[in-house]
């Protein structure tokens, strides 16, 4: 049955425009939620180009329908003919996408007899974001904490979920250790949730709205355990896990049978009650420290697999590939677990509850995948090609897009995701997830000016992140004039050179990664300069001396400590290969440039346009402070190593200009950004009260930048050849 939605509409547009007013009606055929849902942003869309509803008469019709027999998945052609324009979907969210690619075209100032036809499909079956919730969080901290009312507010998640889908993310993961006491009352354990029943329908009334708009939005939703945990009531009512009370994650598994029966009734109740809950994910080291790999996959086997079968319902599943072919809850990668994983992945993928393919995920580049787009390894370790060949019919890989490097400036590098595609654009691969573990963009706990900005989250702000990751791995030829066209719609045209400001400035912190070798999360923070000291295990500004020794992530990056010996040997570097000469350079001319194109904003009345130059300003500083360290780290140990006063000159000279830069991002965001509580502090001593009060800003790191110089000037000769 044809339902034509009270949207027609008389345009309030200037006639300099259009001419004359027009009416225009929406039109869909069935009720999928997805429909309305489409419909509705088309007429918000309207609205908001001063349209008023109109139920008469329509001089165009905007038709959408679902034609799964021309269109694939998520496929969508927009073809205008006369004074009918008609969206089509391969399914539900092909009409979501089409329809909202012609909402971006109307919130553009387009005139619908410009309307040109179109049509996209996407590259990648999976485009997830990973969400850390900030109840039961993997790590325990003030800085997760404090999203916690933000987060059980259905208006916040509302907002989150309209942005996933206007970028065309496809599913929405919800992380922390143990789900099931928010969401049910456990009907043979009762004693396992701590809420009154008002309590508990509270937090079920919240994810049963979260599912359900995302639903309407297209977006399948996946709940991710961690394991093995349960509840401090179920722990002590049963006198299991009891060395466990606070979840603490690397620990030993407690694999008793009472755990066992309690978390596979718990899947199965969980999918039971909540239908438009579309599937689970498996997490196989968490809590689980003393098992082997078989008795790992065994025990998920035995209890979110047979749960899941037991919902006798069909739904889907993500399995997070191990990184431990140890008993420890930290190891390393083998061939062995490979094979072993694979195994049991191709077996769930043909059990008939669950619907594939089964989603198999790797960290790309460990928990810093904003550094080279190569793949340099996996959590653990070197990834072997056991899961690709031969290529798999069951599952499809998937990689997660892991950031820990920046949470506080806005960040946008396009060809940067792009070349990422490119490099992981085989038939094997399923897509990926975008996200952190150690930060939730929540509460906006960075803004310090009290003026009105255009945001009220913490995702908001960083909207560029998001529409590049989203838009991009839906189709990787999305033009750079789109998100170019966005800074213009916000902010006027002139704006439009932020994008490539951004795209210039905001790959400082890539670089960095790329020069500067990492493994776990707080191993590196771009952002902030600061990476884990494997002696003092403290979060800690990267000295210059750090610089030197370290070595790079990218294989095609040359350390400064290799640079200079190489150089003092007679020794040159094939082409291609980034030595830090060759890296100093890229910075100062990309960050230089940044700072040209955004010399002329004027920024006067508009606290948002502040932020974002501000951004690119404090991106193009930090870039030309490594600019001149990498200067400054060269000459310092081409002195240690070979002599020459003006080597050690040459160094002080470029550190002092180093410090300089850093200055200039204090002045910068001083007055912009408040102290920033981070997970990285928190775990710095047991004084958990202590660790909470810890804060981040650039100010409180000048000491230590400053120290550089003082290592300089206090250096020595090393050895002489």
């Amino acid at each position: 049955m044809e339902k034509i939605l009270s949207c027609l509409v008389i345009c309030l547009v200037s006639l300099s425009q259009l001419g004359y007013s027009q009416r225009v009606a929406i039109q869909y055929t069935g009720d999928l939620p997805q429909l309305v849902y489409a419909a509705g942003a088309l007429e918000k869309s309207l609205r908001e180009q001063g349209y008023s509803v109109k139920d008469d008469e329509p001089e165009y019709t905007l038709h959408l329908a679902v034609d799964a027999g021309t269109l694939g998945s998520e496929a969508y052609s927009i073809s205008p003919a006369g004074k009918r324009i008609t969206v089509t979907g391969g399914d539900g969210r092909g009409v979501i996408y089409g329809s909202l690619a012609l909402a971006e075209e109307v919130r553009n100032g387009v005139p619908l007899k410009k309307i040109r036809a179109s049509s996209e499909s996407p590259n990648y079956p999976f485009r997830a974001i990973k969400f850390d919730l900030p109840w039961d969080t993997y790590r325990h901290s003030y800085s997760l904490d404090q999203h916690l009312e933000t987060c059980r507010d259905t208006t916040y998640w509302r907002d989150f979920l309209d942005m996933m889908v206007a970028n065309r993310f496809n599913a929405l993961t919800l992380w922390n250790l143990h789900p099931y006491t928010f969401m049910i009352r456990a009907k043979n354990y009762p004693e396992a949730t701590p809420f009154s029943d008002e309590e508990l329908k509270a937090w079920q009334d919240l994810h049963r709205a979260i599912f359900r708009m995302a639903k309407e939005r297209g977006i399948d939703t996946y709940l991710i355990p961690f394991n093995i945990f349960v509840s401090p009531e179920f722990a002590k009512a049963h006198n299991v896990a009891m060395d466990n009370l606070e979840h603490q994650h690397f620990v030993d598994g407690d694999t008793a049978d009472i755990i066992k029966k309690y978390t596979r009734e718990s899947v199965t109740q969980v999918l039971q009650e909540y239908p438009d809950l579309t599937g689970f994910g498996l997490t196989l080291g968490e809590a689980m420290g003393g098992m082997t790999p078989q008795q790992r996959e065994d025990w998920m086997k035995a209890t979110i697999i047979e749960g899941m079968r037991q919902a006798n319902r069909k739904s889907k599943l993500v399995h997070r590939i191990p990184f431990s072919s140890t008993t420890g809850s930290l190891g390393i990668t083998s061939i062995e677990t490979e094979k072993l994983t694979r195994k049991s992945i191709e077996e769930e993928g043909a059990m008939p509850f669950i619907e594939g393919p089964v989603w198999a995920d790797l960290k790309y580049n460990w928990s810093h995948a904003h550094s080279t787009p190569q793949l340099v390894k996996v959590h653990g370790g070197k990834l072997y090609d056991t899961y690709f060949k031969p290529e798999p019919e069951l599952y499809k890989i998937t990689w997660t897009a892991r950031n820990e490097d920046f949470f506080c400036l806005r960040w946008g590098v396009p060809d940067f995701i792009r070349a990422h595609i490119a490099h992981n654009n085989q038939s094997y691969v399923g897509g990926y997830f975008i996200g952190s573990e150690t930060y939730i963009p929540a509460k906006d706990y960075f803004t310090k000016l009290e003026d009105p900005v255009d945001w009220k989250y913490a995702f908001e702000r960083q909207w560029l992140f998001y529409k590049l990751w989203g838009r991009l791995l839906y189709n990787p030829a999305t033009p750079d004039a789109l998100f170019r066209q966005e800074f213009v719609r916000r902010y006027g045209p002139k704006a439009s050179p932020l994008l490539e400001a951004y795209a210039l400035a905001s790959s400082t912190p890539l670089r960095l990664a790329s020069s500067y070798d990492f493994t776990w999360d707080f191993t590196l923070y771009s952002e902030g300069f600061l990476a884990r000291d494997s002696k003092t295990e403290r979060v800690e500004y990267i000295s210059v001396d750090k610089q030197i020794n370290q070595p790079p992530t990218d294989p095609d990056y040359v350390s400064v400590l290799d640079y200079v010996t190489a150089k003092a040997a007679g020794r040159t570097f094939e082409a291609g290969k980034v030595t830090p000469p060759v890296l100093a350079e890229m910075l100062d001319q990309d960050c230089r440039k940044a700072l040209r194109l955004v010399k002329g904003i004027k920024t006067a009345g508009n606290n948002s346009l502040r932020y974002e130059v501000a951004d690119v300003v404090v991106w193009a500083n930090l870039g030309l402070y490594f600019s001149e360290k990498l200067k400054g780290a060269v000459a310092l140990q081409t002195y240690r190593m070979q002599g020459g006063e003006e080597n050690k000159q040459k160094a002080v000279k470029h550190l002092k200009k180093s410090l300089q830069h850093w200055d200039e991002v204090v002045a910068i965001t001083k007055p912009l950004y408040k102290d920033m509580p981070l997970v990285h502090y928190s775990e710095q001593s047991d004084n958990k009260a202590q660790n909470d009060q810890l804060r981040f800003h650039w100010e409180k790191l000048r000491a230590e930048v400053a120290k550089d110089v003082e290592i300089a000037e206090a250096a020595t000769v090393v050895s002489l050849k």
